[in-house]
């Protein structure tokens, strides 16, 4: 499954890689550079970080549907049975 970006995101982050590397490593980089390492971020570990919050996401769930019986029950009444 391809990652797609919006364009504002893509630009966002494509600015955000060239402040890194002029930043942490003292570098100028281009454009196309920081354009094709996010295409490799993207492809290569966009993946494994999207398949985590997919996990993450499953066991909150589970989590949360586990504890509904206890938020959301209501004792019954038993005024009729006397």
């Amino acid at each position: 499954m391809a990652i797609e970006l919006s364009p504002e995101t893509t630009e966002r982050l494509r600015s955000s890689i060239k402040e890194y590397f002029a930043v942490h490593w003292e570098q100028e980089i281009g454009d196309l550079k920081a354009m094709l390492l996010l295409e490799y971020i993207l492809n290569e570990i966009g993946p494994t970080l999207y398949n985590r919050g997919v996990l993450d996401a499953q066991a909150q769930a589970r989590e949360m549907i586990e504890e509904l019986d206890g938020t959301c029950h209501e004792p019954e009444s038993r005024f009729w049975e006397r």
